[in-house]
């Protein structure tokens, strides 16, 4: 799938694709536990190194989670790196795809940036790919996540038992989300709205 990065700019945040040269930068940024607090994708612990290495050439194959593209996400007033993106599970045929494999550095947490990247996202997905669905899939442990999602429109439409393993052995469920094209207008309309209010 292709898709013109340019337009995945707005006045906090711009997002770039996620290139080799993005390594190390992205490995010490993520080498803090509270970013993986409950999804525990990575272990801050002696293999560390080992574990992002593993992590950063999954992200980097657009062919892994049934076509993927990964995203840095940039701070605009200083162009540093506040974290990571996807869209992922990229069904071009029934125009449908995820976005997920988020986090941020903590200094960012609940300010404008997660939100205006979030409009950045669905903008391009319903406007201009005219995709009718985009999903989101949480960790039932994060629940800051499910709020988040939650608040920009996300539809909860269910719960995936035991879905999935994560590193530490732990089984997780996962909350499923969606907003579809029908309510994007009404979404768009929203999540304008919060990031307007995150401004002030």
């Amino acid at each position: 799938m292709n898709i013109d990065s340019s337009l995945l700019q707005s006045k906090h945040v711009s997002l770039e694709f996620l290139l080799p040269e993005h390594t190390e930068e992205l490995r010490i940024l993520a080498k803090d536990d509270r970013i993986w607090e409950f999804t525990k994708t990575l272990l801050i612990d002696e293999k560390y190194d080992q574990r992002f290495d593993e992590y950063i050439s999954l992200a980097l194959d657009n062919k892994a989670l049934e076509g993927q593209v990964a995203f840095v996400i940039r701070r605009v007033n200083d162009r540093s790196i506040i974290g990571m993106t996807r869209y992922y599970g990229i069904d071009e045929k029934n125009k449908r795809l995820n976005i997920g494999y988020t986090w941020y550095i903590p200094s960012v947490w609940g300010k404008v940036y997660n939100k205006e990247c979030k409009l950045l996202l669905l903008s391009y997905a319903f406007e201009n790919l005219n995709f009718n669905r985009v999903g989101f899939e949480v960790a039932h442990q994060n629940i800051r996540s499910q709020k988040a999602v939650e608040k920009i429109g996300g539809v909860k439409e269910g719960v995936l038992r035991k879905y999935a393993q994560r590193p530490d052995g732990i089984s997780r469920d996962t909350f499923v989300f969606s907003i579809i094209n029908d309510e994007w207008l009404e979404t768009k309309n929203q999540l304008q709205q919060l990031i307007a209010g995150s401004e002030k």
